[in-house]
């Protein structure tokens, strides 16, 4: 594979999608070959021009992203979809995780957070070659960023009641993030529920990964602050 990943937008709103191309391209590993204003016309580009990623918005005319990316996988089109959408209610966000999105922002986002996804796919995309066959090791650095014996998860089996692509996501953020973070910094960063993020935090920082800063205001209750724990 080539060291530029082709990128298709579907995003009905022109403003935005504009704001986004620009802020995709603003990374020289990735170009936006093409754009489309809803779900069918970008299923086309799709078949017609095999990007290798696809940004995807929810709420358009004619096809949402929700069909669209069911159309992607039922047809079983070899590519990749990270969510871009003002939806962030739980459902939604499940059933596009469920059908392979490898990353969901809600917008408004930073442009650091889409950065962040970018890079993460960048170094997924250079880690997996086709055709090639892959070590457990491999693996376990891709999903779990298993690089070190320090601060990272160690493990893949993820307890019973968490996931492990949030676990994932949680991790990296906290590695890509400098200081310390509270849950609600977590949640926001990556968007998820705060009462979610604490629940992720607690259980890093029980596996040993992070380090737990508790401080105390003049009024109010504490508040529990994580950080990467230094090899």
């Amino acid at each position: 594979m080539t060291n530029t990943i082709r990128v298709l937008l579907i995003e009905d709103d022109p403003m935005v999608q504009e704001v986004n191309k620009q802020f995709i391209e603003r990374l020289p590993a990735f170009t936006v070959i093409d754009t489309a204003t809803n779900g069918l016309v970008g299923l086309d580009k799709i078949r017609k021009s095999a990007p290798d990623l696809v940004i995807l918005d929810i709420f358009m005319p004619s096809l949402n992203g929700i069909d669209t990316l069911y159309q992607i996988r039922k047809e079983q089109i070899d590519v990749d979809v990270i969510i871009i959408s003002a939806a962030n209610d739980q459902k939604t966000i499940r059933k596009m995780i469920q059908n392979g999105a490898f990353d969901y922002l809600i917008k408004p986002f930073k442009f650091e957070r889409l950065k962040h996804t970018l890079e993460q796919y960048f170094a997924f995309r250079m880690e997996v070659e086709p055709d090639h066959l892959i070590s457990q090791t491999q693996l376990d650095r891709i999903l779990f960023q298993n690089e070190t014996p320090s601060g990272s998860v160690q493990k893949c089996v993820v307890p019973k009641g968490l996931n492990g692509a949030t676990l994932e996501q949680v991790t990296k953020f906290i590695k890509t993030t400098p200081g310390s973070l509270s849950a609600e910094e977590v949640a926001d960063g990556i968007g998820i529920a705060r009462v979610t993020a604490r629940r992720y935090l607690e259980y890093l920082h029980g596996e040993d990964v992070l380090l737990l800063d508790v401080q105390y205001g003049s009024i109010g209750r504490p508040v529990n602050r994580y950080r990467l724990k230094k090899p």
